[in-house]
Parts: structure tokens; sequence; C-alpha cells
């Protein structure tokens, strides 16, 4: 059976034993930056009830964020590399989905994964997770650990996955 399988399933399950047998974990993270603008704001809401929630952050001429977001993720060291992923590869990825659909943009107006979406933190964060993850996994053995978003100096969200 062993013999059937491709090379990259190979090398999975014996980082996988590894693992399995006590090899640690290694977290790896990149921290990248964008700036967006956005607004908060309910339609099912009136324009007294966003303000009221949502403060400044339902001004109807948008308003802007610088953001710091880190994405970690995780895994074995592959003993070919000596990395859980390439840097490379990690910048490569994030960039192309995510800073390259984000960066100076109208998060409400401009970015396809948040139409009909709150672009609430929270909300962004989670679309994040679900691009990522699939694209980290499908070009390495690594997997995606958490992504942290910092919206301003004192607020930001962290996603897991769960």
């Amino acid at each position: 059976m062993f013999q059937t399988l491709s090379q990259k399933e190979k090398n999975f399950l014996i980082i996988f034993a590894a693992n399995y047998i006590g090899i640690v974990m290694i977290y790896i993270s990149r921290d990248v930056h964008f700036c967006a603008a956005h607004k908060l704001y309910n339609e099912k809401w009136s324009k007294e009830k966003n303000e009221e929630v949502f403060g400044a952050c339902a001004n109807e001429n948008w308003h802007g964020h610088n953001f710091d977001m880190t994405v970690t993720v995780k895994g074995p060291v592959d003993p070919e590399t000596g990395f859980v992923i390439n840097f490379k590869d990690l910048k490569r990825i994030v960039n192309e989905e995510i800073l390259d659909k984000v960066d100076h943009k109208n998060l409400n107006l401009d970015v396809d994964f948040m139409r009909g979406k709150l672009t609430s933190c929270e909300n962004l964060i989670v679309e994040f997770w679900k691009i990522l993850e699939p694209r980290i996994k499908k070009n390495s053995n690594a997997r995606l650990h958490c992504i942290k978003l910092k919206e301003t100096n004192n607020n930001y969200a962290e996603y897991y996955g769960e």
C-alpha cells in the first residue's frame, strides 16, 4: 500500500508519525500590514440605531484603519528543508489571497468575499481564515493555527478556526 502513495502523501505520513511519537510542533508567524476603509452599518436598522451601536464606525462617508495581521501556522519541521513552511511561500499565499484583495480598498464595496456582510473585524478574520486555511493546507504540510487582526492599537481579534 505504501508504494501507491505520492511523495507528498508519504512525507505527510512520516511527519504525522514523527509528531505522534513526540516530535515537537513548531509555530511560525508572518506579520503583514494593510490599509482599508469600511463602514459598520446594519441595513435592517434605522440610522439612529446604527449610530447608537456602531458610533463613528457608522459614518456614512466611511472611515479607515491601518490593520496589522499576524498569520500563524503550525507543523513539524520537514527534515529535507528544515522548514514548517517556506516563509517565501507563506508570504506569497497571504499576499495573493488577502493583501492584494483588501489593501487600499473599501471593504464594503471592493472586496468580493465581504459583500453582504458586516465588515467587523470579527467577520473579516473569519473570511480570511476560510480563504487561507485550504490554500496553506494545499501547499504544505503546515496547518493554519491562528490569525490575529489588529484594527487599532487597542482593538484586535484572534481566530483559531473554531
